[in-house]
């Protein structure tokens, strides 16, 4: 089995980044972590290997947002994020 290149990813630092574990998805936001798709933590080798980067990366997650939290920066709550509507060009 060959080792992946570590990749990094700093919660939060960025608009670019997007992690795979599995078929889940982190994508990086200035203010949010998206989180889709899904991954099996299977009871094998594998199983245990997307186990311990998930546990990683949402450790990292919240290390972030406390941080944030003490240092007063992090807000009650985000405002919704603005949605534009555009017409269909190919309409």
């Amino acid at each position: 089995m060959s080792k992946k290149k570590s990749v990094s990813f700093v919660p939060f630092a960025n608009e670019a980044d997007v992690i795979g574990i599995g078929d889940l998805m982190l994508e990086n936001r200035i203010d949010r972590i998206t989180i889709s798709g899904d991954v099996d933590l299977t009871a094998d080798v594998p199983g245990l290997a997307h186990a311990r980067r998930l546990h990683a990366m949402l450790g990292e997650i919240v290390a972030a947002l406390e941080a944030r939290e003490s240092s007063g920066e992090l807000p009650a709550q985000l405002p919704p994020p603005v949605v534009k509507t555009i017409e269909n060009p190919f309409a």
